[in-house]
């Protein structure tokens, strides 16, 4: 007898979501109508910005619930920020094709299919499928670009004096060869850095060099320049009134996984940094889509772990909604989990021991459900079928539901080189970032100085000036005039030659690929405190 209840029950907890309840669909402007079971599962527009969690294993339909979140949003006219890892998000700009099966779908839900486009403009660091995003070397800091080129401490405290001397002296660090300038400098004035700003050896400057080269390699040093990102141009509505979804081509990106969780970090502390405070707007001001999230996480040490915490739960207020997308919910550590009260679950596999844990954890983040058995639920939903908990009116997680997903209005897919081209042509944006600027900054200024210092009646720096002081002096009064000194042109190389000399020297380097292959695995290190910046 008891078995046989127990069959019952488990026969009762996974039958497939419900055919539509008598409760309509409703569209009133507050909300995203995203599926449903034995009633509307909705997300509430003035409670997105707390965040959320979709996972499920590979083919369940994570991808189409984003694109039917991203499309809700647009609709409610708040833009979006997505990485499209596979391509097939870039269909979200074409009109969806009428799936028999979506279709059906819409039916068995009690909601016509219509079919609809979105306004989309494609990103792509490296500017081959979508505007090219770049940030200065300034605006990424040291802490963030210690971890992308996965330095040690005494590594780091060398490229934070690099960044320090160039503010000090007025040097614009934009792109990689200014960083490479400033490095071979010090290098060459260690002895007198050291007095001030720390010990500089040359051996930790050669391996940050060797980093870079590295970075390069990879094609990273695209990112590095002007013109530079404008964090406004995310936040951006069509003639309509419809948000705009970006979309990042992350193909190519994902070959580079730090690369790509660095940027997503440091996109994440620009949104924090340059956006006011607005509490708890009726919509969020911005979406952002972090897809891949385990990447973010995998082997972060809890310094890292804390400030993503605290950011995740700061942006709120700045009208930032941050939406993690992932296979396993235990690529989300506790303490950021606990940050995200909308929640999509769509079907895992419980077949090794750590899976069974994940379906446990996952079953465990819900507020039950007494009519259902969430962690047994989890393992047999089908295709397009979710588990669902959105935050209510009063910010308290919905008891959990079985329901079918909505099918997408827009393409299921990605759109063709054609279309991409033919949208990228039609972009707003079109020509604002596709050519790279190269103004003077700190590598054209040092070599400036050589130039003037070698010329006739020039001084070459290397010896203090009679009567100077100081501590880095000029390349030619660039640095203070301190450093000057009367020796006859031709004599020795001065030391700001020689940096141009060194800087000359590290762009034929890049061909030694040995360099890069002795120290490629490095890249994979941990990420350590990246964004400590985004919360000073």
């Amino acid at each position: 007898m008891t078995m046989a209840k127990s069959t019952a029950k488990s026969k009762s907890t996974t039958k497939p979501a419900a055919k539509p309840a008598a409760a309509p669909v409703l569209d009133d402007g507050k909300t995203i109508f995203v599926g449903k079971g034995v009633k509307p599962e909705y997300l509430t527009l003035a409670l997105a910005n707390r965040h959320g969690l979709v996972t499920g294993a590979t083919g369940t339909g994570k991808t189409v619930t984003l694109q039917v979140l991203a499309e809700g949003f647009s609709k409610a006219g708040v833009p979006v920020f997505a990485s499209d890892i596979k391509g097939d998000l870039s269909g979200i700009a074409a009109v969806g094709d009428g799936k028999a099966a979506f279709v059906q779908r819409a039916k068995d839900l009690g909601v016509e299919y219509q079919p609809d486009e979105f306004p989309a403009v494609f990103w792509d660091l490296y500017g081959e499928q979508g505007h090219p995003i770049r940030a200065t070397v300034a605006e990424m800091g040291p802490l963030l670009l210690s971890r992308l080129l996965a330095l040690n401490e005494t590594q780091e405290g060398v490229l934070n004096i690099a960044f320090r001397i160039a503010d000090d002296q007025g040097l614009a660090l934009l792109d990689l060869k200014d960083l490479r300038a400033i490095l071979a400098f010090i290098s060459e004035q260690a002895a007198e850095i050291q007095k001030t700003y720390g010990n500089v050896s040359g051996a930790s400057v050669g391996s940050i060099q060797r980093q870079l080269l590295v970075l390069e390699n990879q094609g990273a040093d695209k990112f590095f320049g002007e013109p530079a990102l404008n964090i406004e141009d995310f936040m951006r509505t069509d003639r309509d009134g419809r948000g705009v979804i970006n979309l990042l081509a992350a193909d190519k990106l994902m070959e580079n996984p730090r690369l790509y969780s660095t940027f997503l970090l440091w996109m994440l502390s620009e949104l924090f940094e340059e956006l006011p405070e607005v509490g708890d707007p009726e919509k969020p001001k911005l979406v952002f889509f972090f897809d891949e999230a385990h990447l973010l996480f995998a082997d972060a040490p809890k310094a890292l772990l804390d400030k993503i915490e605290q950011v995740v739960r700061l942006v709120r207020s700045k009208g930032v909604g941050v939406y993690f997308v992932t296979q396993n919910p235990l690529d989300v550590p506790d303490k950021v989990a606990a940050q995200l009260g909308n929640r999509v679950q769509h079907a895992l596999r419980a077949f090794t021991p750590r899976d069974q844990k994940a379906v446990r954890a996952a079953a465990e983040t819900f507020r039950q459900n007494p009519k259902l058995d969430t962690a047994t639920v989890i393992t047999e939903l089908g295709k397009g079928e979710a588990l669902v908990s959105f935050l209510e009116g009063n910010g308290t997680p919905s008891m959990v539901e079985r329901c079918l997903v909505c099918p997408p209005s827009a393409r299921v897919g990605p759109v063709s080189p054609e279309e991409r081209r033919a949208i990228i042509n039609k972009s707003p944006l079109k020509g604002q970032y596709d050519t790279a600027i190269d103004r003077e900054s700190a590598f054209e200024m040092l070599q400036k100085r050589t130039q003037d210092a070698s010329a006739p009646g020039g001084t070459a720096q290397g010896e203090p000036v009679e009567g100077g002081g100081g501590i880095l002096g000029g390349i030619g009064g660039l640095l203070g005039g301190l450093f000057g000194t009367n020796r006859p042109r031709g004599q020795v190389l001065s030391p700001t030659q020689r940096v141009a000399r060194e800087v000359t020297r590290s762009v034929t380097n890049r061909v030694i690929g040995g360099v890069a292959g002795s120290i490629g695995k490095s890249v994979g290190g941990s990420m350590g405190n990246t964004i400590a910046r985004a919360i000073v």
